[in-house]
C-alpha cells in the first residue's frame, strides 16, 4: 500500500526516462524501438517534455545492503541472469509501490517555427480516467501560449474515441487525414489543429476548463 501522496507536474528529467518508457510501452505496445528520450532531452532544442509524478511523502528507500537476497542458489542465479539481460537495456526499476516518485503521465511538445506540435500524450494504465491526460493537454496549450505560438497541432488515431472527444472539447478541428499513418496496424490518423489560443475568448475558456478540472480532480503542484 502506497503512503500519502501528492501529484506534481514538472519538467521531465533524464532519471525519468526508464519510467516514461514503461508508460510508452503500455500506451503504444507495438511501437519499436522506444522514443530516444535521452537525445530528445539533451539535443533537441525544439522539444519540451513534462511529466506528472505521484510523490510518496516521507518514503525512504530500503538501502541496498539491507535488501533481502534471492532465496537459495537458484534464486541468486536467476537474479544474476536478470541483471545481465537488463544491463544493455534500461535500468531495472523497483516495484511501483517502492518508488519515491512514480511517473504517471508524460506530454511532449515540439516548438516549431510556426506551430506547437504535440508529439505524445501518454498516461500510465493504472492512473487513467483521473484527469491526467486532460491536465497534460492543458499544460501543452499553456506552453504554446507562453511561447506565443498561435497554432497547436497533433495526430490522433481515427479509432481513439476518448482522445478525440477530449480534443474536441478544447476546440481542436480535424483538418486532414494521414492514411496508414501508424506502422503497427496501418491505421489512419486525423490531423487536428487548434488555431486561436492567443485570443481573449480562448484564454477565458481555458481558465474555465482549468477551474472545472481542479474542482473535479483536485490541485496539482507545479515545479519548474
Amino acid at each position: 500500500m502506497r503512503l500519502a501522496t501528492r501529484l506534481v507536474l514538472r519538467p521531465m528529467l533524464l532519471d525519468d526516462i526508464a519510467q516514461v518508457i514503461e508508460i510508452e510501452r503500455e500506451s503504444f505496445p507495438t511501437m519499436w524501438p522506444p522514443t530516444a528520450y535521452k537525445r530528445e532531452l539533451e539535443q533537441n532544442r525544439l522539444a519540451h517534455y513534462l511529466v506528472v509524478v505521484e510523490r510518496n511523502e516521507g518514503y525512504a528507500p530500503i538501502p541496498e545492503a539491507d535488501r533481502p537476497e534471492h532465496p537459495g542458489t537458484v534464486g541468486r542465479l536467476f537474479g544474476e541472469i536478470r541483471q545481465i539481460l537488463h544491463a544493455a537495456e534500461e535500468p531495472e526499476l523497483p516495484p511501483l509501490d517502492e518508488r519515491a516518485e512514480l511517473v504517471i503521465g508524460v506530454v511532449g511538445v515540439w516548438m516549431l517555427p510556426d506551430e506547437a506540435h504535440i508529439v505524445t500524450i501518454a498516461v500510465r494504465e493504472s492512473h487513467r480516467r483521473r484527469g491526467i491526460a486532460e491536465l497534460l493537454l492543458i499544460c501543452a496549450i499553456d506552453l504554446a501560449r507562453a511561447r506565443e505560438q498561435g497554432l497547436v497541432t497533433l495526430e490522433c488515431r481515427v479509432s481513439n474515441g476518448p482522445a478525440l472527444a477530449l480534443y474536441d472539447k478544447y476546440g481542436f478541428r480535424k483538418v486532414g487525414l494521414r492514411p496508414r499513418y501508424y506502422s503497427d496496424n496501418r491505421e489512419d490518423a486525423y490531423v487536428l489543429t487548434l488555431d486561436y489560443i492567443l485570443t481573449r475568448r480562448f484564454r477565458e475558456r481555458l481558465e474555465e476548463f482549468k477551474a472545472e478540472h481542479e474542482r473535479r480532480w483536485g490541485r496539482f503542484d507545479l515545479e519548474s
